[in-house]
């Protein structure tokens, strides 16, 4: 996984609230189990027309934010079905960090296991980041994570909080796997022991 230190990038303002993982992600996209390649149907059926033009009224198709590695969104993003492709989709369109003032449970937590920060915020906070996003490619954040603070175009700072444990996974770029794997040579050698104790196991 990823690490995740410092992110500067333009965010891009989607302000619309309860948008569920069914409008992240399309259940027609959920047929693979693999995480490249759903970047394509990242909010498909608000990117695109039926006749599979893009909508130009949509935030990711407009210039501005093509390129946009942070995500403004309204309250309760990311509830609904349990997907993971959720966040799968979000990290190889290339966004790594979501703002919203609160977030779907199992959606938050898949976030963090694949590399994307999800940061809750006050209602008057989100407001604020909303402006900064409305005026397009020059009002770039920065994502600190070490320091937990979002610093804006302005020079403003918003503070903001994060589980310990979470926050040392995604400074480390450790996934579950990773944190099994940091643990490899105590794994080695209790097997090595239980081994010698048990030959004939």
């Amino acid at each position: 996984m990823e690490k995740f230190t410092v992110l500067e990038a333009t965010p891009a303002p989607l302000n619309a609230i309860n948008v569920d993982t069914d409008m992240i992600i399309p259940k027609n996209y959920l047929k693979t189990i693999k995480r490249t390649g759903l970047g394509k149907g990242l909010f498909a059926e608000k990117r695109f027309n039926e006749d599979g033009s893009e909508n130009p009224d949509f935030v990711l198709n407009k210039p501005a934010y093509r390129n946009a590695k942070i995500l403004i969104a309204g309250d309760n993003f990311g509830c609904g079905s349990s997907r993971e492709h959720a966040p799968w989709a979000l990290l190889d369109y290339g966004i790594r960090c979501v703002i919203s003032t609160s977030f779907g449970d199992i959606f938050y937590n898949n976030c963090f296991k694949n590399g994307i920060l999800p940061i809750r915020v006050s209602p008057e906070d989100l407001e604020k980041l909303f402006d900064d996003a409305d005026r397009g490619a020059n009002a770039r954040l920065t994502i600190d994570l070490e320091n937990q603070e979002i610093k804006g175009p302005d020079g403003g700072t918003l503070k903001f909080d994060v589980d310990p444990h979470r926050k040392h996974c995604l400074l480390n770029g450790l996934d579950d796997i990773g944190l099994t794997m940091v643990k490899e040579k105590s794994i080695d050698s209790y097997e090595e022991k239980t081994r010698a104790a048990r030959p004939w196991a």
